[in-house]
């Protein structure tokens, strides 16, 4: 006899069987590394841990704007595989300690390592990259945080297989100043490698050891019998030629501070098992990514989101040994406190918009460190870092944005934080020697016949400086609450009515002519606007955006100049235009910083549907799952970071109130691992390629009418869902008490 139960009981199962399945789904498999190794990406694709000192990557050889991360996908060749990388950057330095299998020595200084290869026989995954060259060798890399690990297959009959150790390699900026290589014995080779660049004092030490003996060393391309080699001016080069062997393993680990310390970092790795470092590497990026988990009908969509979420994850990078010790630009042995680790690569002009912000809630275990990194360099430097390399202040970008990332920490409660020492560092930026700041003090706007970029140098000063008057106030300094809230005003000096956009004053107070908004000029000391036009820049005020709106003498004058914005003609005047700015829509330039939180602004003055529409346009067309997948340079993680807080439908337009501004999102649900351990989801219903507008909201089933949700409220956890519709719901978000914060009410 038929049991009439069996068959829901099987739809049952089968159901719950399914939703395991996709609660047990492996995240790294929608992580690709060679998305923004493309265009002006500047990625780079080889294996790395998150936040770690190594970056194991293939570089071409070749030095250009689109190959500062050393590799860049449109080249055929490979030169060799080094260790450290900047990602996404437009800055060409590191690229320390190279390797590069060759099927026999070769005895001469220098060597021409480049190879032929295929992408078709090429792979990159989270922490691991494989290549198999025109030549026949095949490389497998993979890390831990401090150590590098390659297997290296030869072909079939080679009988001198050779590793060439490589300390000159170098290409864009750097050049080597003193290294040193030394043979400990028939496994072991340990050295430096000093250089300068865009970092002026640059020093990594390293450790390597061998899975089988060495059997000959050429040392600069010549046999010899010494034991260690080294020059100030050209970097020195190792020969290392092995017995025949199908295998070749080798291991480098890297240190700031010494050889020895190198030689204790090999301990992360205590075997020879390549799989079972690769498998670990993988499981860590595993446990990073599943803190934001997704469901989306897009299979695209998740190799998007997974893989910004992981180049989010690879900046700032470890700078110290395990027991805390690093080396800094003075040549100094310091110790972080506490047990804390010291951090570097600190892009502050992109990061702070949405990467610091998001890592607030990514990186519980580790935030400290990277904000009391900052403060160790304030100690170091006497300032906070602009854009800090290999603990060297390059002095790179506008402003000084250290500033909204203490802020936004301090203001989130991010335990072991020094809050006084922290302010006292945002006093001595505020109040510096250079950078044009004591002009901005004296005038209330950089004067153009002071400094070039004098129009975005205002702009992000006065936003600084409105971060600081939070701080101030949260620390109960009411003086200094007044003081830098005044000065957070000083956008309006430069505001010009007749045309609603920012433009350069002189000292006597007359705007610089003849104005057009489509002239961008590179040159910073030339320029008015950094990397871009009047257009992009005219729009930073996201701490006072209503009152940026009452500057507009016609009634919706600023919505008005949003719309214009991106309608305009998509084009540059000048002789020397600034290639930072891509990624057009109209003149809204998403593949630059400046842009980001443009279309965000809408929902400030009551329409919160133009910024659904605009998020989900920029989204559709300014990223994919390619390697030219980003529309400009990733930025240290950056322009990532927007497409992981837009694509879930949020985004903090306003780095240091702890608002996040809704979007339109993409997905159908994300579920968010908050700091405290609590989970808070968002969940898109009806959610499609046409319905990209918001028509209600609830939180925790509850009518929710506010255009933006708090961190804090974030951080109790629950379920935002967000209705979603063909048509624009414009009556949501157009009463003011729905509005986000705005200096000007």
């Amino acid at each position: 006899m038929k049991s009439k139960t069996k068959k829901p009981i099987l739809i049952l199962l089968t159901s719950l069987a399914i939703a395991n399945f996709s609660a047990q789904e492996k995240l790294t498999q929608y992580i690709d590394p060679l998305i923004g190794t493309g265009g002006h990406g500047h990625t780079y694709p080889g294996a790395s841990l998150p936040f770690s000192m190594v970056q194991l990557s293939p570089d071409n050889g070749r030095g250009d704007w689109d190959w500062v991360s050393g590799y860049h996908y449109t080249s055929d060749y490979i030169a060799g595989f080094s260790h450290m990388h900047l990602s996404g950057t437009g800055i060409g330095d590191w690229l320390d300690i190279a390797v590069m299998p060759l099927l026999k020595p070769v005895e001469q200084p220098v060597v021409d390592t480049r190879t032929f290869y295929s992408h078709k026989n090429e792979k990159a995954a989270a922490g691991l990259y494989q290549v198999k060259l025109d030549n026949g060798i095949t490389a497998k890399l993979t890390s831990t945080e401090r150590v590098g690990y390659h297997q290296y297959t030869f072909p079939a009959g080679t009988t001198e297989p050779t590793i060439r150790l490589d300390l000159h390699h170098a290409f864009n900026w750097d050049k080597p100043t003193d290294t040193k290589l030394t043979i400990v014995d028939n496994n072991t080779i340990i050295g430096q490698r000093f250089s300068k660049g865009w970092a002026q004092n640059q020093r990594v030490f390293f450790a390597l050891k061998t899975a089988k003996p060495i059997k000959e060393i050429l040392l600069n391309g010549k046999k010899s019998k010494d034991k260690e080699i080294s020059s100030k001016e050209t970097g020195v080069n190792a020969q290392l030629v092995f017995n025949p062997s199908d295998a070749i393993e080798i291991k480098v680990a890297l240190s700031t501070t010494s050889a020895d310390k190198a030689l204790e970092a090999l301990n992360e790795i205590p075997n020879w098992h390549f799989d079972q470092v690769a498998a670990n590497a993988d499981k860590v990026w595993e446990n990073e990514v599943s803190k934001i988990k997704i469901e989306a009908k897009s299979k695209s969509l998740k190799r998007i989101f997974y893989s910004a979420l992981y180049h989010t994850a690879l900046t700032p990078t470890l700078y110290s040994d395990k027991d805390g010790e690093y080396g800094n630009y003075k040549n100094e042995i310091k110790k972080m406190p506490n047990g804390e680790q010291r951090y570097t690569l600190y892009s502050l002009w992109d990061t702070f918009r949405a990467e610091h912000p998001l890592l607030t809630i990514t990186q519980p275990e580790k935030y400290t460190s990277l904000i009391n990194s900052m403060l160790a360099f304030y100690d170091e430097y006497g300032l906070l870092p602009v854009w800090d390399l290999s603990t060297n202040e390059t002095n790179t970008m506008t402003g000084y944005h250290a500033i909204p990332v203490l802020a936004d920490a301090i203001l989130k409660d991010i335990p072991g934080i020094d809050k006084e020492k922290a302010y006292k560092a945002m006093l001595a930026s505020a109040f510096q020697k250079i950078r044009e700041v004591p002009a901005y003090n004296e005038y209330g706007y950089v004067p153009q016949d002071i400094g070039g970029g004098s129009v975005t140098k205002t702009l992000e000063y006065t936003f600084d400086d409105y971060a600081i008057s939070l701080v101030a106030k949260k620390l109960g300094k009411t003086k200094d609450f007044e003081t830098f809230s005044k000065r957070a005003k000083n956008y309006q000096k430069l505001f010009d009515a007749k045309t609603g956009f920012m433009r350069a004053r002189y000292k006597n107070g007359k705007f610089v002519e003849p104005f057009d908004p489509f002239y961008s000029e590179h040159e910073f000391d030339k320029s008015q606007y950094i990397e871009g036009t009047a257009w992009q820049h005219s729009f930073f005020v996201p701490h006072d955006v209503r009152g940026l709106a009452k500057l507009f003498p016609a009634k919706n004058g600023l919505s008005k100049m949003l719309d214009a914005l991106f309608v305009a003609p998509s084009v540059m005047h000048g002789d020397f235009t600034s290639p930072d700015a891509s990624g057009f829509i109209g003149q809204y330039a998403h593949g630059n910083e400046p842009s980001h939180h443009i279309a965000y602004m809408y929902s400030y003055i009551g329409e919160a549907w133009k910024t659904q529409e605009r998020i989900r346009q920029i989204i559709d067309t300014m990223y994919s799952d390619k390697p030219d997948g980003y529309a400009g340079n990733e930025d240290a993680g950056q322009m990532s970071a927007w497409a992981v807080w837009s694509i879930m439908g949020l985004y903090p337009a306003n780095p240091v109130t702890g608002e996040y501004v809704f979007g339109s999102p993409s997905l159908d649900k994300a579920e968010i691992k908050m700091p405290n351990g609590k989970t808070f989801t968002i969940e898109a219903k009806n959610n499609s390629q046409t319905n990209i507008y918001i028509q209600s909201i609830t939180l925790n089933g509850k009518p929710y009418d506010k255009v933006y949700i708090t961190h804090d409220e974030m951080m109790k956890g629950g379920n935002l869902t967000f209705n979603m519709g063909a048509t624009p719901n414009k009556n949501f978000g157009k009463d003011p008490k729905s509005w986000p914060k705005s200096m000007e009410n």
